[in-house]
């Protein structure tokens, strides 16, 4: 038996969507186990299009189970929209394929509203949150004050937590001169939904202690990326979970043991939404090439992505803090009709040559990027299977970024759609 955990190895959008549908194959299990709707996966089955949300990717494949574990935020009205339109492709979805944690945080309507606020009362110093409301609920979680899946059964223990969690957004909405909110029209639109939600929750703990005595295979599905990571990351320019691979366990319930391989998904060029440091962004026309060619747009958002080279520095610093093990890498295709290709390798902070990305914003924002050259190689790679068919000028690419960021190639991608992938290793079989 051997379980994967996939995790995003830059700032989120390297493709996981269709590399957890891809390995899920060979899953039976496929578990979420940090962020929310904010993040999105794209898969491209059949020349149809499933872009989930909340969902795990494995709900898409017949005979898996799906699980949201106790480390998602969840909203109850977004995840009942996204259940009725991916069922409205043709995909079944019942108690049998899909269990939420019990214990996981749901995200209400005011914490959509409070991230609205902040971001419009920041200006230029927003972060550039989804205003999903993901940041308030985890605020709330660690605050004890939150309501979680299993509240929702009793309609006494609703009351009492609402009051609990109203009390305190209510004092804040006072004093920012916002309307209160009435505890008794939100406990009536929770009790309306309750039912559908409660029909899917489950002890997911208890539940993957069973499947691990079954010798059935997890895929543990990471949301965002590791330098989106609360701690490890580019803060304050972060979500508000821990996207690192050691997450899957304490966000599911189960120990780390209980991982054997951890796979990062990592895009053949750079990407980030939203704010923040990028050393490597291309503020140019080949920007707006790979913008353009790599369809670069967030799934939930429809955001424009910026865009850059290869950050090799950044994906070996997130490889040792994560414990990645080998990387999927992805997109390779949208380089093809490049004439140079370029790699960052070091960076000048403030005329110090740097072999990490430093912790503190100020320094994050003065590094320049160090390159190493290659030739682009001037033809296509979609759709190529084999290593060996790839052109040369794209095989020393590869082979370069092996090497630099310390870890193998497991797969390549060669376009969107799920067989299109170059299989170097088999996470499942190792």
């Amino acid at each position: 038996m051997k379980n994967v955990v996939v995790v995003g190895s830059q700032w989120g959008d390297e493709g996981k969507g269709k590399i957890v549908d891809w390995l899920s194959s060979e899953a039976d299990i496929v578990i979420r186990f940090q962020g929310g709707h904010n993040a999105g996966h794209t898969l491209v089955i059949d020349g149809t299009t499933y872009k989930l949300r909340l969902l795990p990717s494995g709900i898409v494949r017949k005979d898996k189970i799906s699980i949201i574990g106790n480390g998602v935020v969840v909203d109850p009205w977004a995840l009942l929209d996204e259940i009725k339109e991916i069922q409205s492709k043709g995909i079944e979805i019942t108690q049998k394929n899909l269990i939420i944690s019990e214990s996981a945080n749901l995200i209400l309507p005011f914490h959509r509203e409070m991230d609205e606020i902040r971001e419009d009362a920041a200006g230029k110093a927003k972060i550039g949150t989804t205003r999903r409301g993901i940041g308030p609920a985890y605020e709330d979680k660690v605050g004890r004050r939150s309501i979680r899946v299993m509240d929702l059964i009793s309609e006494k223990n609703l009351d009492h937590r609402l009051e609990t969690v109203l009390m305190h957004h209510n004092a804040i909405r006072k004093g920012l001169g916002k309307k209160i909110y009435k505890k008794e029209k939100l406990k009536d639109d929770l009790l309306k939904i309750a039912p559908e939600i409660l029909k899917y929750s489950q002890p997911v703990w208890k539940k993957i202690d069973e499947f691990k005595s079954q010798e059935k295979k997890i895929l543990f599905e990471g949301a965002q990326g590791i330098l989106l990571d609360v701690d490890h990351g580019t803060y304050p320019f972060v979500t508000s979970s821990n996207t690192v691979a050691s997450a899957a366990a304490t966000g599911s319930g189960c120990g780390p043991n209980s991982i054997n391989y951890v796979l990062g998904i990592t895009k053949a060029y750079t990407t980030r939404v939203g704010e923040g440091p990028f050393p490597t962004e291309l503020k140019n026309e080949i920007g707006e090439k790979l913008g353009s060619v790599g369809k670069e747009f967030g799934t939930v958002t429809s955001r424009k992505r910026r865009c850059g080279w290869f950050d090799g520095v950044l994906v070996r610093q997130t490889i040792k803090i994560a414990g990645i093990d080998g990387i999927a890498l992805t997109k390779l295709d949208v380089l093809d009709q490049l004439d140079e290709i370029k790699m960052c390798i070091a960076y000048d902070v403030g005329g110090k040559k740097m072999d990490y990305l430093p912790a503190a914003m100020d320094d994050q924002l003065k590094a320049k990027p160090i390159y190493k050259n290659f030739k682009g190689w001037k033809s296509s790679t979609k759709g190529i299977k084999n290593f060996e068919e790839l052109p040369e000028n794209a095989k020393i690419y590869i082979k370069e970024l092996e090497k630099f960021i310390e870890t193998k190639v497991a797969s390549i991608s060669t376009s969107p759609e799920r067989n299109d992938t170059i299989l170097i290793v088999d996470p499942f079989s190792i």
